[in-house]
């Protein structure tokens, strides 16, 4: 049994792309964990796709045995996070786990939007800070400049901060030395009846349900009974274990200790993220806290192209719920693309992610529409209802008011991005609440912007224009009333319900006008004419139409009375619009991928 006073739990909070899996590589080298052969760069990003987009997605855990210059052997549990606003969730999560986490800053962007949000995560989960000035062997690396942001911005004393290079190995051994003394193990609490908080799951073929835990009260044993406090479910403990990285069983798991536990779950709703493990002999009778559920903002439908495919996508979003519990969906069909699902998203970056996610590992070919948010209706019978779909909305004459989400952006610019980005935070109906220069030429924005204007392409945007500088977070704020309206989209009178969106009425008309002319370059042409409309209610803001193929009928008639001619082309055209009448329009995947990126 580890003794826990030579136990270390800590995580590395940071920006996106300031060093954290790097400065997780050379820790994992430096202690001896892996060997050299063994090794790889971004060790802990098992997934393809964190390797080819160099983002962290999933928080990862790895025990090592590190020898201090003390002559003592500790067990470092270290978490390596994402850095990326979409997936704070699994940042809160891991915090969970750790007493102390360390705050790397890259020596020459300096403090970002993300590492303030995650420090404040961290200063509620009242953990011990680690201040870590990464890249200071870069030619425009400023490591003074640098500690005084992380004093004034972040509130943490920098006259300590640890000064390295993750990738030229500098530093590491004054990184673990840090840990070792400045982090508080874990309280000694291994008498006390068994407590463990599951913050992570996924999904095994063979074992079944997977928990990721972190045992805060007494030993989980091999072969004993644990149960599920959430929901009372009863498991036998078959195999205990500890990642370092790859899966490595062990007997059992003390208080303090962090590892994986499997029993044989099948269903994967039993192990819930942030649900409390407990001995089933000696029950505990408080569970531990878990951690707010995740906020989801963004909403899609996502549809199979082969309606064969159904069960199979249903079968690949239960397995990605486990192994990402942000993720939430239920059924909906539209009469344009069959059933399918509406997914909720914690933001763009998410729902890219999952969109590709399930092409890759479950070999789907899906459509996705185009996400919303959640908006509040008040109706004039006095019902508040909530839609995320906008085929669900009532009739225009029954609502009496409309609400939707906003959002506290910041975002971190150098000055002269300013203009532009000034322009770009006006445009999308944001208000000024702050402007404030943290250096000489670096600005802090504090906007309250509607989220319906932000998940588009706002990030996007951003960051063409900062060219990579700027960075952003944001928070929900409250519902406040807005001018919106409903636009649907009509192919020759029909209603697409898988197009309509909600904007704001003084946007729609030119909102429908974008839309209309896309269609109009993406639907194939027919032998009939197609009429395509922007409508908002009965009144039609926008047309464009797609002229009809036409076969040439008087080819064969050489000379002779006019008649004869006149006679064919009126058959054709009297057979034309029996074809309008009948015929349905396809509308190819293109035309729903290329509504997300409508330039606004």
């Amino acid at each position: 049994m580890q003794d826990p006073k030579y136990i270390r739990n800590f995580c590395i909070v940071a920006h996106i792309d300031h060093g954290k899996s790097t400065l997780a590589d050379r820790l994992i080298e430096y202690t001896g964990t892996l060997s050299n052969r063994e090794m790889t760069n971004q060790v802990l990003d098992s997934m393809d796709l964190e390797r080819e987009r160099g983002i962290t997605i999933k928080a990862q855990t790895c025990c090592m045995q590190y020898k201090a210059k003390d002559g003592i052997v500790y067990q470092l549990n270290l978490i390596d996070t994402p850095g990326h606003v979409d997936f704070s969730y699994e940042v809160s999560r891991s915090l969970s786990a750790c007493e102390g986490a360390l705050v790397i800053v890259d020596a020459s962007q300096g403090v970002e939007a993300q590492t303030v949000a995650n420090v404040q995560l961290a200063m509620r989960n009242n953990l011990t800070l680690i201040p870590v000035i990464n890249k200071i062997d870069l030619p425009s690396a400023d490591p003074d400049r640098v500690a005084q942001e992380i004093e004034d911005e972040l509130a943490i004393d920098a006259t300590e901060a640890i000064r390295c290079s993750a990738k030229s190995g500098i530093g590491i051994q004054e990184v673990l030395e840090a840990v070792i003394h400045r982090i508080p193990p874990p309280a000694d609490n291994n008498t006390k009846t068994m407590r463990a908080l599951i913050f992570d799951s996924w999904f095994d073929q063979y074992l079944g349900a997977v928990s990721l835990i972190r045992v805060k009260d007494g030993i989980i044993k091999k072969n004993q009974r644990m149960v599920m406090m959430s929901n009372g479910k009863e498991f036998e403990v078959l195999k205990i274990g500890k990642l370092m990285p790859k899966g490595v069983e062990v007997s059992q798991l003390s208080c303090g200790e962090v590892g994986f536990v499997s029993g044989s779950i099948k269903a994967v709703a039993d192990t819930r993220v942030g649900d409390t493990i407990t001995d089933a002999v000696n029950p505990a009778t408080e569970p531990l806290i878990g951690f707010q559920p995740a906020k989801q903002m963004v909403f899609g439908g996502i549809f199979p192209i082969e309606s064969s495919d159904y069960p199979l996508l249903k079968d690949s979003l239960e397995k990605l719920t486990l192994n990402d519990s942000s993720l939430v969906y239920e059924v909906e069909s539209s009469n344009a693309l069959g059933f399918g699902f509406r997914v909720g998203f914690l933001g763009l970056l998410h729902m890219d992610i999952i969109q590709e996610r399930l092409e890759r590992e479950y070999n789907l070919d899906l459509i996705f529409t185009a996400p919303t948010v959640v908006y509040k209706i008040h109706t004039l019978e006095g019902e508040l209802l909530e839609i995320e779909n906008p085929a669900k909305l009532p009739d225009p004459t029954k609502i009496g008011k409309f609400e939707e989400p906003y959002v506290t952006m910041t975002i971190h610019t150098p000055e002269e991005f300013l203009g532009t980005l000034l322009k770009l935070l006006q445009d999308r109906r944001g208000q000024q609440k702050a402007m404030e220069y943290t250096t000489s030429k670096r600005v802090r924005l504090t906007y309250e912007i509607p989220m319906n204007e932000m998940i588009f392409d706002f990030h996007d945007k951003l960051k063409s224009m900062s060219r990579g500088y700027a960075s952003m977070d944001y928070e929900l704020l409250e519902y406040r009333e807005g001018d919106l309206v409903k636009l649907d989209i009509l192919v020759n009178q029909e209603p697409v319900d898988a197009l309509s969106c909600i904007v704001h009425r003084s946007y729609a008309a030119h909102r429908g006008r974008q839309l209309c002319e896309k269609l109009k370059e993406l639907l194939p042409r027919q032998m009939f004419q197609i009429a395509i409309q922007a409508a908002i209610g009965s009144k039609v803001v926008s047309r464009e139409t797609i002229s009809a193929l036409r076969k040439d009928v008087t080819a064969k008639c050489y000379g002779g009375d006019i008649s004869r001619k006149r006679k064919l082309l009126d058959k054709q055209k009297e057979g034309k619009k029996r074809m309008k009448q009948i015929g349905s329009v396809e509308i190819p995947q293109s035309a729903f991928t290329a509504i997300l990126k409508l330039d606004n």
